[in-house]
């Protein structure tokens, strides 16, 4: 968190020592109190956990940083950009086989650690008129995956020696953001989606918020900001069947330049 916070601060410094080409910078970072459900089940075979059964969450709360930072500049043929960073867990059951070996009949404990980095270059649609704030861009979604499989033992005899795997995906999404700021007031209402479908594959991002503005401070105003998020994965193709949903509360502290 220290690393990330550092990294954002110094690019932060120097977009403001180059304020005659930026016209805005933001950023922030904070805790998502996330809890994931849901299945993911192949029949295949194939892939990187190269599983035939089925993972089940066992739906239990975490508290993962996340951090992000905006850059808004005054060329309008070239794109702002929004940085984003945020880690998953998820904890559950396997059951079934992995690489031919089965799993015993309770099946085998599992966990998955996320790591996503988001890359939205993004234009302004509308920007603060009448108050309100719209962006269309494209999220380049870059999803870093852990898999463990616990080994499994009974009365001291090993049944089944344990699995691990990395992963790295990458994903397009549409991005589109909306912010309404309250006149007078500090207070500002946001809510951003990132989504791609084909009607029978969906991933979806989806955060909606509201943040207060201290502006006390003339150069860097502090902010805080609390919201909500849900991200959602489903998958059916067949020889894979996944539905996978992570959602919870966050808050944190933002920093506009």
């Amino acid at each position: 968190m220290k690393k990330i916070l550092t990294s954002l601060a110094v690019v932060a410094t120097l977009s403001t020592a180059l304020s005659a080409d930026f016209a805005r910078v933001e950023m922030g970072a904070g805790v998502w109190s996330q809890t994931p459900s849901g299945y993911a089940e192949r029949t295949d075979g194939d892939g990187t956990l190269n599983l035939n059964g089925k993972y089940t969450s066992a739906e239990e709360s975490s508290s993962e940083i996340y951090a992000w930072l905006l850059i808004k500049h005054p060329i309008p043929i070239l794109p702002n950009i929004r940085l984003e960073y945020v880690t998953l867990t998820d904890e559950g059951t396997t059951k079934g086989s992995i690489d031919g070996v089965p799993l015993p009949l309770g099946g085998a404990p599992t966990s998955f650690d996320v790591t996503q980095f988001d890359i939205v270059p993004y234009y302004n649609i509308l920007d603060n008129t009448f108050w309100t704030t719209i962006d269309l861009g494209l999220d380049i979604k870059v999803i870093q995956t852990d898999t463990a499989v616990g080994a499994v033992s009974s009365f001291g005899v090993t049944l089944y020696d344990g699995y691990t795997s990395s992963d790295t995906t990458v994903v397009p999404l549409l991005y589109v953001r909306t912010r309404v700021e309250i006149p007078v007031t500090n207070i500002g209402f946001e809510a951003d989606v990132k989504a791609i479908s084909d009607g029978t594959n969906t991933m979806y991002d989806i955060r909606a918020k509201v943040d207060y503005t201290l502006d006390f401070i003339p150069v860097v105003q502090p902010a805080l900001e609390v919201g909500y998020r849900v991200q959602q994965l489903t998958v059916d193709d067949g020889d894979t069947q996944v539905d996978l949903n992570y959602s919870g509360i966050y808050a944190g502290l933002m920093l506009r330049f």
